[in-house]
């Protein structure tokens, strides 16, 4: 399998508690969240392709969940 380099960059305090474990290949981790990520992304990609709603459609059932979120947060916090 032929290989590609990609470089990044990530917090100083990130990269000091990563020394901590210097017998972790962060290569290997990274490489593993990444591909766990894409596919993930990819699989919304293809349920989202499918989809027949508009992006009104989408905003609305936001709103209508957003609402309902925050009644069900008001009446836990009432108990």
């Amino acid at each position: 399998m032929a290989e590609a380099e990609v470089r990044f960059k990530i917090p100083v305090e990130l990269k000091e508690e990563m020394e901590e474990f210097p017998e972790v290949k962060w290569q290997v981790v990274v490489r593993k969240l990444l591909k766990a990520q894409l596919e993930r992304m990819l699989e919304l990609k293809a349920i989202v392709a499918k989809s027949e709603f508009t992006e009104k459609d989408v905003e609305e059932l936001s709103e209508k969940v957003d609402e309902s979120l925050a009644r069900r947060f008001r009446e836990s916090v009432r108990k």
